[in-house]
């Protein structure tokens, strides 16, 4: 994977620049807080992204009447059912893929975190801590120096604390909101496991907790950053999820502006 060399020369450079910068206020921990830095920098440059997939989500709720519908009259012709399914979405410039799109754009910064504090390709970086545990090491590692309640393996506490928190945080909110959604039909057929995959989104937040055990403490805290960062991005862009109020209750019902 020699051709991706540059992308990881570039980033350890500007994780070294920025560490270098907010040296004067977090010390030695000053490469940490530049991850955090970072991946804000990056969920910020998606947040048009992110606020394109929450009305995204408001379309495809208030579509669900008319998909509703459409399984009525179709619901003894699938092939039929799909077409218009998928022709209602394309009208409504939305697609049920939509939400994962913001998700999707992160899995190349994460790699290239992962890549960078596992093999040292950046530089240095594998020598920079958090408050004495190495940005390169893995909590496991940090289990032998001290254990789980040494000085290394505080640090993965906390960590995990954070992201524990954040995950049951927006499970919770992911259950409520999906009690409140009807169950996928029509269009949402078109692709294959979307049914399962509704079922079992709202336990997804609690992997990050599975991953960051395993993981270099650097795409861990890359992790707790950019979780935290959606539980409150989804809070703040609630009202673009919203349902605006439906009129009619037929195929061409519509929907009032918000």
């Amino acid at each position: 994977m020699s051709f991706l060399s540059p992308l990881f020369s570039n980033l350890g450079s500007l994780l070294t620049h920025l560490a270098d910068a907010v040296e004067p206020l977090f010390g030695a921990s000053a490469t940490a807080a530049a991850i955090v830095v970072l991946t804000c920098c990056v969920r910020l440059a998606l947040l048009p992204l992110a606020r394109s997939a929450a009305r995204g989500e408001r379309t495809r709720a208030e579509l669900a009447p008319r998909l509703a519908e459409l399984k009525r009259r179709h619901g003894k012709d699938p092939e039929r059912l799909r077409e218009e399914g998928a022709k209602l979405y394309a009208e409504s410039g939305t697609s049920p893929l939509a939400g994962c799109l913001p998700s999707l754009a992160q899995l190349p910064v994460f790699y290239v975190m992962y890549h960078l504090f596992s093999t040292g390709d950046g530089g240095n970086l594998l020598e920079h801590t958090l408050l004495g545990a190495p940005l390169g090491g893995r909590w496991a590692g940090a289990l032998g120096h001290g254990g789980a309640f040494g000085a290394q393996g505080l640090v993965y506490l906390g960590l995990f604390a954070l992201i524990a928190a954040v995950a049951t945080w927006t499970f919770l909110r992911n259950r409520k909101a999906a009690a409140t959604l009807p169950a996928p039909v029509a269009g949402d057929e078109q692709v294959p496991g979307m049914a399962a995959m509704a079922k079992v989104m709202p336990l997804l937040s609690f992997g990050t907790l599975v991953t960051a055990a395993v993981v270099p403490l650097a795409a861990g805290l890359y992790l707790a950053t950019t979780t935290t960062w959606t539980a409150v991005e989804r809070m703040l862009l609630q009202p673009l999820r919203t349902p605006r109020e439906t009129v009619g209750t037929g195929p061409k019902a519509r929907t009032s502006a918000a």
